[in-house]
């Protein structure tokens, strides 16, 4: 059987190989993604490895990569998931958790985040019954910054959950001074920033939990997943047990008896020697991966430090292409940190005599692929507007993003030839316009 799965392996690399698109890039006709996976033959044939194997549920790879990815990140556990917003949405539900005691957040405490960012950083906390504290950021770095979190902090303060901005970390040594002087908790959303640097610390490493995405756009990619990662044991098992149904028993499904304490618990008020298996702790979820996209992960995590160089070299490229081209506000790594980059973000000047929307449209009308600062302001979408909030000073360069900001791509598929298009269109674009 061994010899026959082999040959099947090998025809699927070739396939592969046969099938892999024509690498030629013709300008103006080859679409340009602003993101995108990175799949290779052994990407493929783990993928079919594992449905030979029918691994269709959470299993030996899931636990394999989640024990490697916790080393690389050098976080103690690891728990993969569904997908990153799954991650965030466990985050912060295990700071509800009965088990922190008087640590416990409660609804109506308040959490300070950022207005310019994606919904699921955001969300877990209005799902949760807790008010988010929305600060503005920086325009150069699109982060927020350690003074505007400490004069959001009020007397129900009680957590920050902020992500880094398409993988430029914002100050987060700074910021975890100020959760540990107010004792709050701190969520850093990794999910654009795997393998950034923040004083020469990886992100997602500061606070008490991080979270991180394998959607195709990101660093890594399953497909779909996501990670929730800590070193604190206490929080580790509160997300385990949220996004395994709220289960108190630890044992991966198929196991028995790991605890060798399988029927003398008694919890609750259920009876004495109820089966640990099915005693709930937890108002949970099931939000586990599989088999199948841990495999894909597995292959994509041997990658990772590639991947990384590549997207700072595309940034770099791109930046030093377009250094100086007027009506432009270019980005800036935050200082102290070395960015994992998860795009290049540009903002038109206010003042220059054309608009995002007329230098997008001249973009896309060339095969390049433009995307937003994802929601811009939040609190401008129809979905927050009735949401409990308080907005601390004012969102003025949330507001800039939301008028005037685009990024552009830099993820490793991307060659030095599409990126010199990419700023040759620009150039002539601005020129243009005088």
């Amino acid at each position: 059987m061994s010899e026959r799965k082999n040959r099947i392996l090998e025809e699927v690399r070739a396939y592969h190989q046969e099938t892999a698109p024509a690498r030629e890039f013709v300008p103006g006709t080859t679409e340009i993604w602003p993101s995108g996976a990175v799949l290779e033959d052994e990407d493929r044939v783990a993928l079919v490895e594992a449905a030979l194997e029918m691994r269709i549920a959470a299993g030996t790879s899931s636990r394999k990569f989640e024990s490697q990815f916790a080393r690389r990140l050098k976080r103690r556990k690891a728990h993969l998931t569904n997908s990153g917003s799954s991650a965030n949405l466990l985050a912060v539900s295990a700071l509800m958790s009965h088990a922190l005691e008087e640590r416990r957040l409660r609804p109506g405490d308040e959490v300070v985040t950022v207005a310019a960012g994606f919904p699921t950083t955001v969300n877990p906390i209005l799902q949760n019954g807790l008010i988010p504290v929305f600060v503005d950021v920086d325009l150069a770095t699109c982060n927020a910054t350690a003074d505007r979190v400490a004069a959001a902090i009020g007397p129900k303060t009680r957590a920050v959950v902020i992500a880094h901005a398409l993988g430029n970390p914002f100050e987060v040594a700074e910021i975890a001074q100020l959760c540990e002087q107010h004792d709050l908790f701190l969520i850093e959303d990794n999910c654009d920033a795997v393998g950034s640097l923040y004083d020469g610390q990886l992100t997602g490493t500061f606070g008490d939990m991080t979270t991180v995405s394998f959607y195709p756009a990101h660093h890594l990619t399953m497909g779909e997943g996501g990670c929730v990662l800590t070193s604190n044991l206490a929080l580790a098992r509160i997300v385990e047990s949220l996004r395994d149904w709220g289960r108190d028993c630890w044992c991966e499904p198929g196991e028995n008896d790991r605890c060798l304490k399988r029927f003398t618990y008694q919890m609750g008020t259920l009876p004495a020697g109820y089966d640990h298996k099915y005693i709930f702790s937890h108002v949970g979820y099931n939000l586990k991966a599989t088999d199948i996209q841990a495999a894909l992960g597995l292959t994509q995590l041997a990658k990772l430090d590639s991947f990384i160089e590549a997207r700072r070299r595309n940034w770099r490229r791109l930046r030093e292409g377009l250094d100086g081209v007027p009506g432009l506000l270019l980005p800036e790594a935050t200082p102290r940190s070395e960015p994992s980059w998860f795009g290049f973000v540009i903002t038109v000047d206010p003042e220059a005599p054309f608009s995002r929307a007329e230098l997008v449209d001249f973009l896309e009308g060339r095969k390049i692929g433009t995307r937003r600062l994802f929601a811009g302001n939040l609190t401008r979408h129809p979905a927050y507007i009735d949401q409990p909030h308080r907005i601390v000073g004012d969102l003025a360069n949330s507001d800039v993003i939301t008028e005037h900001t685009f990024w552009i791509g830099v993820y490793p598929a991307l060659t030095d030839e599409m990126l010199d298009y990419v700023t040759a269109s620009i150039k002539e674009f601005v020129a243009a316009r005088g």
